[in-house]
């Protein structure tokens, strides 16, 4: 199994994290996302979506991290422990429930104040508008309470007391602010402990790991301005910062 990464993107740690925390083999093939390459007409070959993470079973190849998720689970069900993705009805609802709610949620909010602090004045040529970030803050705040105060409640874990899917998903995308220099878990007594909760059951190892180059995004503008496909991707991101 061929699994394409870029350990940047918050969805590709969550893939990363669950392979090898599981003991799934896998082969990590490496798409820098700063140096353009999910555009090379080899990557193109693989997927025409040209986003990551990308799953390669054979003759068999899979786009968007959850799907991926949900799939290695259940080929390998046989040796994934139940908690990751509960036969209990309810439990994986809630499972479920959460990964569905993320995307428009704390992905989204937590990947523009990424964007905004990272990229911006790289693609832009200018500091971020007052009113961008605050605008973008207030949302990633909103979705924060709402991940304590719905999901996470007084339990460990999101779905109670064991480790799941959920949590997993959870906890990289709140890293991704935190790369940029933001900390989003400042203030949070419930989250701080949760995270640091999720990460023994990971190994703090293995999270670090999958946490080096996020961690290091500092690097990422010299990335960008030293590759030859920046031409393409400034128009994508000016889309989307108007």
């Amino acid at each position: 199994m061929e699994l394409y990464l870029d350990l940047v993107s918050q969805p590709c740690r969550s893939v990363f994290l669950f392979a090898k925390a599981v003991g799934i083999p896998f082969q990590f093939k490496r798409v820098e996302l700063a140096a353009g390459q999910q555009y090379s007409e080899d990557f193109g070959k693989v997927s025409v979506i040209r986003k990551v993470p990308v799953m390669k079973d054979g003759s068999f190849v899979l786009t968007e991290s959850v799907a991926i998720l949900q799939y290695l689970v259940q080929k390998h069900r046989s040796s994934v422990a139940d908690h990751w993705y509960p036969a209990d009805l309810q439990q994986r609802a809630r499972v479920n429930e959460y990964l569905s709610w993320q995307h428009m949620n704390l992905r989204t909010h937590g990947s523009k104040v990424f964007l905004l602090r990272a990229m911006f004045p790289l693609i832009m040529g200018s500091e971020v508008p007052k009113d961008k970030m605050d605008a973008a803050l207030e949302d990633l705040t909103q979705s924060l309470d709402l991940l304590e105060e719905k999901f996470l409640q007084n339990k460990p874990f999101i779905i109670g007391d064991k480790l799941s899917l959920a949590d997993l998903v959870a906890v990289v995308e709140i890293m991704q602010p935190v790369g940029c220099g933001l900390d989003a878990f400042e203030g949070r007594v419930k989250l701080i402990a949760w995270r640091e909760r999720v990460k023994k059951e990971l190994g703090e190892k293995l999270f670090d790991e999958a946490h080096e180059s996020i961690m290091a995004v500092s690097s990422l503008p010299q990335t960008m301005q030293s590759n030859t496909q920046l031409a393409m991707l400034i128009p994508k991101f000016q889309k989307l910062f108007k």
